[in-house]
C-alpha cells in the first residue's frame, strides 16, 4: 500500500489536486492568503518538488482584495477555471463572521501556469451572505456546483448547497441544501459544514465535508446518494452520524479536513487533506500557518463505503 512523506507539502491548507492529461496539478490556500499559485508534475510525488507559479495576486482593494481562501483548479469545456473565496475586508460582520463571497477566474490557454487568467467575477447565489469552498463535478450528464454558505434563517456559519450550472460561472435553477450542522461534532467552536469534495465509487456518489472550528475539533463528515437518484431531492441523501476522519491524539494529527480527492496512476483513490501536528495555537487558528497538506489512500469496505482510517503520524 503506497504511502507518502508526511507532511506532503508544508504550510498549504485546503489542498486540491487535479489530474488532467497525464499531469497532476496542485493548488491550495497559502498562509498569507494573498495569491493563487499552481504546481504541476508528472507524478504525485513530483508535486512536492515542483516549482510553484503564481498565476494571480489579489488587488489592493475591492471584493477580491482580502483573505483568498480554498482555491480549486478545474478544466471545463477546453478552458481552465479557478474557483476561490475572497472578501473586501478582514473585519467581521454584525454576526461575527467573515464576509467572503465566491469568485472564478478563467484561462483559455492550454497551459494554466503560463496562460492569461481573466476574472469572471462573483458567482451569484440566491442570497448575499458568507459563501466559500466551491467545487464542481459532472453527474447524470449535468454540471453541478457544490459549496458552503450562510443561510439567513438557519443558525450557524455555513451549510452545504448543490445547484446545476448554466456555465462555469453561472448557476441554473434553485440551489438545494444537502446538509447543515446538527450533530455535536459539527458544532464545536463554530457550527460549520464546509469544504465539500466529491468521490464516486460503485453505485454511489459521496460528498465528504469538514465540520466545526479549524482547530483540533475540525473533522470530516460524509454524505452519499445512489448514483441513479435525483440529487436535488434532499431525502435521497444519507448522512453519516459520526465523523469519518478526525483528530488522532496518538499520532499527533490535529484537525484533519478540508480535503479533496485524486487518484494514483493505478486508479486508487487518494484523500488529500490538511492537518496540524500541534494544538497550541496563538490567537485565531486561521492565522496559524502550519496546516500542512497530507495524502492518504482511501480503503473501500465490502459494503461499498469508504474507510478513511486514522490520520497517519508525521514521517518527516
Amino acid at each position: 500500500m503506497h504511502s507518502w512523506p508526511n507532511p506532503f507539502i508544508e504550510q498549504r491548507a485546503d489542498p486540491y489536486i487535479l489530474f488532467h492529461e497525464g499531469y497532476y496539478y496542485f493548488i491550495a490556500s497559502v498562509p498569507e492568503y494573498d495569491r493563487l499559485a499552481l504546481r504541476r508534475a508528472g507524478s504525485l510525488d513530483g508535486l512536492r518538488r515542483a516549482d510553484e507559479v503564481v498565476v494571480w495576486r489579489k488587488p489592493d482593494t475591492g471584493p477580491m482584495s482580502q483573505l483568498i481562501w480554498a482555491p480549486e483548479l478545474h478544466h471545463i469545456d477546453g478552458k481552465w477555471y479557478i474557483y476561490f473565496a475572497a472578501t473586501h475586508t478582514q473585519a467581521l460582520d454584525t454576526l461575527g463572521m467573515f464576509q467572503h463571497r465566491m469568485f472564478a477566474l478563467e484561462c483559455a490557454d492550454s497551459d494554466p501556469l503560463t496562460g492569461k487568467w481573466m476574472e469572471k467575477g462573483q458567482i451569484q447565489t440566491p442570497f448575499d451572505t458568507f459563501a466559500l469552498d466551491a467545487t464542481t463535478f459532472i453527474h447524470q450528464g449535468k454540471r453541478w456546483y457544490l459549496w458552503a454558505q450562510k443561510t439567513p434563517d438557519i443558525a450557524g456559519n455555513s451549510n452545504l448547497y448543490l445547484c446545476e450550472m448554466e456555465n462555469p460561472w453561472t448557476l441554473k435553477g434553485e440551489p438545494v441544501m444537502l446538509s447543515k450542522p446538527e450533530y455535536d461534532w459539527e458544532c464545536r467552536g463554530f457550527w460549520v459544514n464546509e469544504g465539500p469534495a466529491v468521490l464516486m465509487h460503485g453505485d454511489k456518489l459521496f460528498i465528504s465535508y469538514s465540520a466545526s472550528a479549524t482547530d483540533e475539533n475540525y473533522c470530516m463528515g460524509l454524505l452519499w446518494i445512489d448514483l441513479q437518484a435525483d440529487p436535488l431531492q434532499p431525502e435521497n441523501w444519507h448522512k453519516a452520524p459520526q465523523p469519518v476522519f478526525r483528530t488522532s491524539y496518538e499520532n499527533r494529527q490535529y484537525g484533519p479536513g478540508h480535503n479533496s480527492f485524486t487518484q494514483t496512476p493505478a486508479g486508487e483513490d487518494v484523500l488529500v487533506y490538511h492537518a496540524r501536528n500541534y494544538t497550541e495555537i496563538e490567537g485565531d487558528p486561521l492565522y496559524d500557518p502550519n496546516r500542512h497538506t497530507r495524502l492518504k489512500l482511501v480503503a473501500w469496505r465490502e459494503d461499498g463505503m469508504p474507510d478513511f482510517g486514522i490520520p497517519p503520524a508525521d514521517t518527516l
